[in-house]
């Protein structure tokens, strides 16, 4: 049975998942919105109270989402749109969110994923610059280190691309970073904040955990089965799902966490700075021209991206094995669309 103060506060009318002052009204399309991440992600950012309008989109189911999540109290408005009405979904966008693509499955690994993905990403990047090419994009669908730059190129080819309005969101790393370093050294996730850098997946994962306030804690054995849980933290998930999906509920909380940044950036919130994959001038002078890092979040989007700092020993040898994988898969990408 809930506590009464749980009941009381989830009765609310301002009780929200994600503090927010909105000055702006937002649309933000979901694409994608009757999958496994999709469902969630609608219903989080219905809770968010910078979100005015919500727009679901899917192949099949997205007007049953949007059905059942205009049930709850906040105030946007909610509709929902099948498979030959994605032109209208995508109409006075501010944001669209694509999670829209096939899971991983056990034995799988994201580069599996492409073949299909990639197709799908593309189709809906050529569909956004037509219709919504001001939209600020935040890619979900995997494998993010490739479907960035298929949307980016798509864009491109377009006459549409913006850097400053392009998204890969690895904010579900920088969620497990925070998470697991708690757990191990015993502390609230708030007291572990951590930058995670590079990509979003394996290896091209870069956790630094030396600029963290707690980091320093943890060493040896300890520190290298941490960095390891974080780079293959979804390989967990789809092991205990047992053939049954991935990180759908985890990941759609932390799609939801990047578009209430995002958000609270272009209603004018100074100081929003959060790790993203972004074209990134970085690592350009090593063939690669996307790295999430910290950015600045502004009215604009992308505001300013931060250099990564002090890197410990350990740190530089991940990020020196990060690179070279990055820029395959980043030209991976491009190759797709060109």
């Amino acid at each position: 049975m809930f506590a009464r103060s749980a009941v009381r506060a989830l009765a609310q009318p301002s009780a929200r998942l994600f503090s927010s002052t909105a000055s702006r009204n937002f649309k933000v399309a979901v694409l994608g919105a009757g999958g496994g991440i999709g469902q969630p992600l609608s219903l989080l950012l219905k809770s968010d109270h910078l979100v005015t309008g919500l727009s679901l989109y899917d192949i099949r189911g997205a007007p049953g989402v949007a059905a059942d999540v205009s049930h709850v109290d906040t105030a946007s408005e909610v509709n929902g749109y099948a498979a030959d009405q994605l032109d209208e979904a995508l109409q006075g966008a501010n944001v669209v969110v694509i999670p829209a693509g096939v899971p991983r499955k056990p034995g799988m690994t994201r580069d599996d994923l492409f073949n299909t993905n990639a197709s799908i990403v593309r189709d809906l990047a050529s569909s956004i610059a037509r219709v919504s090419p001001d939209a600020h994009i935040l890619v979900i669908s995997n494998p993010v280190n490739s479907t960035v730059p298929i949307v980016a190129k798509t864009l491109e080819k377009a006459g549409t691309f913006n850097p400053k309005h392009l998204f890969g969101v690895t904010t579900l790393d920088v969620v497990r970073a925070r998470r697991f370093l708690a757990e191990t050294v015993g502390a609230h996730p708030s007291e572990t904040p951590v930058t995670v850098v590079g990509g979003h997946s394996g290896p091209t994962i870069v956790p630094l955990i030396s600029q963290s306030p707690r980091g320093n804690e943890v060493k040896g054995e300890k520190y290298h089965a941490l960095v390891h849980r974080i780079q293959f933290g979804g390989d967990e998930v789809v092991k205990a799902k047992d053939g049954a999906g991935s990180a759908t509920l985890s990941m759609a909380y932390a799609g939801a966490k990047f578009t209430n940044s995002l958000l609270r950036g272009l209603s004018g919130e100074k100081g929003v700075v959060t790790p993203t994959y972004v074209r990134s001038p970085l690592f350009e002078d090593q063939g690669v021209d996307f790295f999430s890092s910290n950015v600045e979040l502004g009215r604009d989007g992308v505001e300013k991206i931060h250099p990564l700092g002090p890197l410990s020993p350990e740190e530089q040898k991940l990020l020196e094995a990060c690179l070279p994988e990055l820029k395959k898969n980043i030209e991976k990408g491009k190759n797709f669309v060109q």
